[in-house]
């Protein structure tokens, strides 16, 4: 329906027809909307594709170079160990064509070497202690103060609950698969159970850990924020994170906004720069400046012009790549800002598309006869939000330590749902909030170039790994 037939409508009258008509039709245009969205032009995950993916068109620019090591690239391939574990000899003793006696004769020894892993089992170590009683006061005297860690008949000691809490919370797979991996590559009879007991107890030894982790987040001059949801024990739970290039920290929460924030602890005691999304209860906290993810206005920009069909939102898309360019070359450079001159254009021409975005769409009207504040296009609530925090946006314009993305949460975060796709959801909250320890504990360790396995060995001996600030 046109402006003009709504009009003559309601002016004979018929102001319910119209909003209807007005409804309907808003209705239609969402579903057409909704059905055009796919990985490329909105928010949705690849997963959500289905068959028919759409045709890849990167962002990137092409840089010319064939595939493959480029000039100047070390590679790596295996190479001869000088300390090989064990040589097999292969001596020469007979001359294969004559049949003569050659044991004796000079030779000229080539190396090859086999690389291959030793055959599994498990280490079984008794202990044997002793007691004794003393003749004189009757006392009884034991040697168990000699192994301390020792205080069961039988136990799995520290090297396979590494290696089991790795396999479950840094390779993601289910309980089930993990206890299977372990009977099969080494036997003995651990199960879920004790798999489980193992993660808990590891989760337990952390606590110091995370609160360095926390510290290291909330000084930070900049940290990346994202949330996803998950189901836990059933039910719709969040995962939040909180990242920098030192340091990430995950927490579970029944809700998604503000009060999730503020028990993760980050953002009340934040004042650094915190790079999100668009996500509204972000901007209640006042204490620190924001920045918002570019990535994700790219994706909006692309169905604006894509499926809707608006060229502003071609030329923002492309002003916002400059611009990057822009950034990332003056950063090789070694240079610390933009010039004023060329901060100044890019900002005039930001201007200038966002006043042809707002008049091309304009504020939504009220209905006739409809209560309530009517509902913005997606074109236009991207061109007022773009307008309204034109500094949260270009905040990688002014200060070269703001990513253009939030890219370093997102990369984070995903961990949560290839978990999902690997082992399921969580059965208890409990579990997932084991997880998330000790996967703020892993993430962070492998930021700061700390293996996985040897870090959850130091927690398994009680001194877990203390991650630094620089």
């Amino acid at each position: 329906m046109t402006e003009q037939e709504a009009q003559a409508l309601y002016a004979q009258g018929e102001a319910p027809v119209v909003s209807k008509l007005l409804e309907q039709d808003a209705r239609i245009h969402e579903l057409e909307a909704q059905r055009a969205t796919d990985s490329r032009n909105s928010s949705k995950p690849p997963s959500t594709d289905g068959y028919h993916k759409p045709a890849p068109k990167s962002s990137r620019k092409k840089t010319g170079r064939k595939p493959g090591g480029q000039k100047g690239h070390r590679g790596s391939t295996l190479g001869l160990s000088e300390n090989p574990d064990r040589v097999v000899p292969h001596p020469v003793t007979t001359c294969l064509q004559c049949g003569l006696d050659l044991s004796t004769s000079p030779a000229e020894v080539e190396r090859r070497q086999v690389i291959d892993i030793p055959p599994l089992h498990l280490d079984v170590v008794e202990h044997r202690f002793e007691s004794k009683v003393c003749p004189c006061c009757h006392a009884v005297t034991t040697s168990h103060q000699d192994a301390p860690e020792v205080t069961a008949p039988t136990q799995y000691g520290p090297r396979i609950k590494a290696l089991a809490v790795y396999l479950k919370t840094y390779q993601l797979l289910p309980f089930k698969r993990g206890a299977e991996l372990i009977r099969t590559l080494f036997g003995g009879t651990l199960c879920e159970g004790t798999l489980a007991n193992m993660v808990k107890g590891v989760s337990g030894t952390l606590d110091t850990s995370l609160a360095a982790i926390s510290a290291i987040l909330t000084d930070a001059k900049v940290a990346h924020f994202d949330e996803t949801g998950s189901s836990v024990q059933g039910k719709l739970h969040w995962f939040h994170v909180a990242s920098t290039e030192k340091a990430t920290l995950y927490t579970m929460h029944q809700r998604r906004g503000a009060a999730a924030m503020e028990d993760m602890g980050i953002l009340p005691k934040f004042s650094g720069r915190a790079i999100h999304d668009h996500w509204k209860p972000y901007f209640t906290f006042e204490g620190c400046s924001h920045g918002l993810c570019n990535a994700h206005h790219l994706r909006e920009l692309t169905f604006i012009h894509e499926v809707v069909g608006q060229e502003w939102a071609a030329s923002m898309k492309d002003l916002l790549l400059k611009a990057n360019a822009a950034v990332d070359s003056a950063k090789a450079k070694k240079r610390t800002r933009l010039g004023d001159k060329d901060v100044a254009r890019l900002v005039r021409r930001y201007k200038a598309i966002i006043a042809q975005a707002i008049a091309i769409n304009p504020p939504p009207q009220p209905v006739p006869a409809k209560r309530g504040k009517p509902k913005d296009t997606k074109a236009g609530n991207l061109a007022r939000r773009l307008k309204d925090h034109r500094r949260e946006v270009l905040a990688f314009l002014y200060d070269f330590s703001v990513p253009f993305s939030n890219n370093l949460a997102e990369r984070d975060i995903r961990m949560m749902k290839v978990q999902q796709k690997v082992s399921g959801t969580f059965r208890s909250p409990e579990g997932a909030t084991n997880f998330c320890r000790i996967r703020s504990y892993l993430s962070t360790a492998s930021k700061q170039g700390m293996a996985a396995l040897a870090v959850l060995a130091k927690a398994i001996a009680g001194s877990p790994f203390m991650p630094q600030a620089d």
